[in-house]
């Protein structure tokens, strides 16, 4: 009897792993290993590793604390290493993200508004980072975010980096 072993990956810690294609061109897949992009990652630098349609799964390294964003959008940020701080803010001025805009804004600096409270969140938890609400993310330690979202202007696509193609 075959015996398997799950092992769970983290930013110290994993292993490339790879797709094996029988009968197709492997360029027709994507494979990338969220911690392998996020250790060759900036901190909050956002680099698709996922794709359909317009909606992407952004590798960010949570190293520090990122600046204020916002999104016309819900997105979601699912911890997969370290704890990370998400900080919350109501808005006083909603228009500094254009409705429809695809993608979070960066803020200049601190925004102004009404503190909404912070998530502190660890591997495995999923926040909810609502439409129109600003948000930071801080870590004391390095660690990976892996962010449900709709690709914006910040967004990286680096897939002749991080896919296999052979």
């Amino acid at each position: 009897m075959t015996r398997y072993v799950t092992r769970f990956g983290s930013l110290e810690h994993h292993e490339k792993g790879g797709v094996e294609v029988i009968a197709d061109d492997p360029k027709n897949y994507v494979f990338s290993n969220i911690f392998e992009v996020a250790s060759v990652s900036r901190p909050y630098e956002k680099v698709a590793v996922g794709k359909n349609m317009e909606y992407v799964l952004e590798a960010i390294r949570a190293e520090g604390t990122s600046e204020w964003r916002v999104a016309a959008h819900d997105e979601f940020a699912l911890v997969m290493d370290g704890e990370v701080e998400i900080r919350f803010l109501e808005l006083a001025d909603p228009s500094v993200v254009p409705p429809g805009k695809q993608g979070s804004v960066a803020l200049a600096g601190p925004p102004a508004g009404r503190k909404m409270g912070v998530v502190r969140a660890r591997r495995g938890h999923m926040t909810l980072l609502p439409a129109g609400a600003a948000y930071q993310f801080h870590a004391e330690r390095p660690g990976v975010i892996l962010l449900q979202t709709i690709g914006g202007d910040d967004t990286r696509y680096r897939w002749g980096e991080i896919c296999q193609t052979m």
